[in-house]
């Protein structure tokens, strides 16, 4: 498992065993739900990659694979994946569903400040 280090500068590995921890430590988590499988999965890693990197400090970015973490999947009802579940002070605060360019993705993640 991943040590949450403060600050990081590329997506965290979340897991069903320390997504609680995640949603605690972090002000403003942002959680990438994805699989292996899925395209626009994939199409959308280097956009939070990138953006784990240029908002360092501001937003934690987190990917969580749902095949491997079916508690989580199944807690926050995930049908539909790429599913971003958005975090605030530990509550959730929406998703956002679906692959989107990066200046959207930004506009609708800063929605939930």
């Amino acid at each position: 498992m991943e040590d949450l280090q403060d600050k990081p500068d590329k997506p965290l590995t979340l897991t069903d065993a320390n997504l609680d921890e995640a949603i605690a430590r972090y002000p403003f988590l942002v959680v990438d739900c994805w699989a292996t499988w899925c395209g626009p999965c994939r199409m959308l890693g280097p956009i939070i990659e990138s953006l784990a990197m240029k908002h360092q400090g501001d937003i934690t970015f987190g990917k969580l694979d749902v095949d491997t973490n079916t508690a989580t999947a199944q807690r926050f009802s995930i049908q539909t994946i790429p599913n971003l579940l958005i975090f605030k002070n530990g509550r959730k605060v929406g998703d956002i569903i679906g692959a989107r360019p990066e200046a959207q993705l930004l506009k609708e993640i800063n929605a939930y400040r």
